[in-house]
C-alpha cells in the first residue's frame, strides 16, 4: 500500500488509475487523481480538533467545509468536533482517518489493517459502514487486514498476498474458508 500511494518505490511494474499510469507521481498527486490512505495506526493529528482533521483532507479538492454526507456515515464526529482527536477511542479515531481519506473525493480508498486495536464490537459497526460506503458510493476499497471474519464480511474478492507474490485468490462466494486459514495460521 505505500508503493501504491507513493510512499516507497516500486521495485517494478506500474500502478494505474482510470486508464491513467501514475507510477511516477508524487504522494500528493497521487491523492489528486484518486487515491486515499488510511496507514496502520490511522495517524491522526492527535492535538487537532475533529473538524480540523477531517479538513485537512479537504485542500485537495479546494473545499473550505466538511461535507454534510460525511456527517451522515460518521454521526459521531459532528458531536466531537471540537474534540482533540487524540482524546478519542480508538474506534472513533479510525472514523476520523477514514472520514478524512473520504474528504478527499477518492475513487480507491486504502485501508491498511483498519481493526488494528479496535474492539470487536465496533470492528462488525466498521465493517456494515465499510460495506455501506462502498455499495452507496460505488467507491473501490482495497484492505489489508488479519482478522478474517472482518475481511469475509466487506470483501467482493481476497488475495493472500506472501512475500510479494499473490499466493492465492477467488471471489468471495467461491471462498474455500479452510485454504484460507491454512495461509493466515503460522
Amino acid at each position: 500500500m505505500k508503493s501504491l500511494i507513493g510512499n516507497l518505490p516500486l521495485r517494478s511494474g506500474s500502478i494505474g488509475l482510470d486508464g491513467k499510469d501514475i507510477t511516477k507521481l508524487p504522494a500528493y498527486k497521487r491523492v489528486e487523481s484518486g487515491l486515499a490512505y488510511v496507514p496502520q495506526g490511522r495517524m491522526i493529528f492527535s492535538a487537532m480538533t475533529v473538524t480540523e482533521n477531517i479538513e485537512t483532507g479537504l485542500f485537495v479538492r479546494n473545499e473550505k467545509y466538511v461535507p454534510e454526507d460525511l456527517y451522515k456515515i460518521f454521526p459521531v464526529l459532528r458531536e466531537m468536533g471540537s474534540r482533540r482527536g487524540g482524546n478519542l477511542s480508538g474506534g472513533q479515531q479510525q472514523q476520523l482517518a477514514i472520514a478524512r481519506a473520504l474528504a478527499t473525493r477518492p475513487k480507491v480508498l486504502l485501508l491498511d489493517e483498519p481493526t488494528e486495536g479496535i474492539q470487536p464490537s465496533i470492528i462488525l459497526e466498521m465493517a456494515q459502514m465499510l460495506k455501506q460506503i462502498r455499495d452507496n458510493s460505488g467507491l473501490s476499497i482495497m484492505v489489508s487486514e488479519q482478522v478474517l471474519s472482518f475481511s469475509l464480511d466487506i470483501a467482493d474478492r481476497i488475495l493472500v498476498i506472501e512475500g510479494g507474490n499473490i499466493v492465492y485468490q477467488t471471489t468471495k462466494e467461491d471462498v474455500d474458508v479452510e485454504k484460507l486459514t491454512r495461509f493466515l495460521s503460522v
